[in-house]
Order: C-alpha cells, then sequence, then structure tokens
C-alpha cells in the first residue's frame, strides 16, 4: 500500500490541494482525498476532471483496483464515483435477527441496508481499536517481504541422485 501512496504523492498536482492527500487501499479500489483551501468541491471537480481521469487510468492499469476521488472541507468529505461492493457473509439466526430489527424498525431498508449500518456503526465506534489493527497489519507486511525468499531452490548438480 505504501507503493500506491508514494505513486499517487507524485502524481497529484501540487496545488490541487492543501495538504498532503490522504490515499485509502483496499483489494477493489483506491480512494484518493485531499483537502481543499478555499474551491469549493463542484468547481475543484470539474477543473481537475480530465487530469483525475488519466492519473486514475494509469493507475488502474498499473494496480488492478479502481480509483475515486473526494474532498475534504472543514468536517464534510464529498466522495466523487466510488464503488458499492457488494459482500458475501453467512449470519447465523441471531445475527440475522439483528439485521431484521432494524429492517422491520425502520432503520434500514434491506438486510444488506442494515449491515452496512452496522460496519458503519463499529468504525465510527471502534476507530481506536481498528487503527492498532491496521498498524500491526503494516508491520507483518514488512515482515513478510523482509523475509526469507519462500521460492524452492534452484537444483544444483550435487542435487542429482547418485545411479546405483
Amino acid at each position: 500500500m505504501e507503493e500506491i501512496t508514494d505513486w499517487f504523492i507524485q502524481k497529484i498536482p501540487e496545488d490541487w490541494f492543501a495538504d498532503q492527500a490522504r490515499v485509502t487501499v483496499d483489494r477493489d479500489e483506491i480512494v484518493v482525498v485531499g483537502t481543499l483551501a478555499e474551491e469549493d468541491a463542484r468547481r475543484f471537480r470539474e477543473r481537475t476532471r480530465a487530469e483525475r481521469v488519466t492519473i486514475a487510468e494509469r493507475a488502474e492499469a498499473l494496480f488492478g483496483r479502481k480509483v475515486a476521488w473526494g474532498v475534504r472541507q472543514g468536517d464534510r468529505t464529498t466522495l466523487f464515483t466510488h464503488l458499492a461492493t457488494p459482500m458475501m457473509t453467512r449470519l447465523r439466526q441471531p445475527e440475522r435477527l439483528v439485521l431484521d430489527t432494524l429492517v422491520s424498525s425502520g432503520v434500514a431498508r434491506s438486510r444488506a441496508d442494515a449491515l452496512s449500518w452496522c460496519v458503519r456503526l463499529v468504525g465510527a465506534n471502534e476507530q481506536p481499536w481498528l487503527e492498532r489493527l491496521e498498524t500491526a497489519l503494516v508491520g507483518v507486511d514488512r515482515a513478510r517481504r523482509s523475509g526469507p525468499d519462500s521460492s524452492p531452490p534452484e537444483p544444483t548438480q550435487d542435487s542429482t541422485p547418485e545411479e546405483g
């Protein structure tokens, strides 16, 4: 993920954002969000569209993920076109009953909407814990990459069986 973040930081024009853009990556999508100093989101979106599309196309070809863009203004974040990816899950009856209660009460329109609501709630209320997990995963990834090569050794002449 560092490679992707570094790539975007190099490609994004310096005059687009008030600070360094935040690049978030998962298996499906790369989301790039930067803070706007004064320009509104709509003008920024129109002014930078062609260049954002060019950068996104290059990134999609290079990293095999869709790219979404967004801007932050104060406490408000506006995402432009981004993915809503279907997720398959197996839930036992107690978990299904939670979703069905959310649907029956009108909190959610469907089980899928209820599950999305639950995920957002955990994300909002458990952010410090999730950040510790993400930090730990970065350490695991670095340890994997710095470990021994896992490919099998090349055969040498000394390793051929003796004829007998």
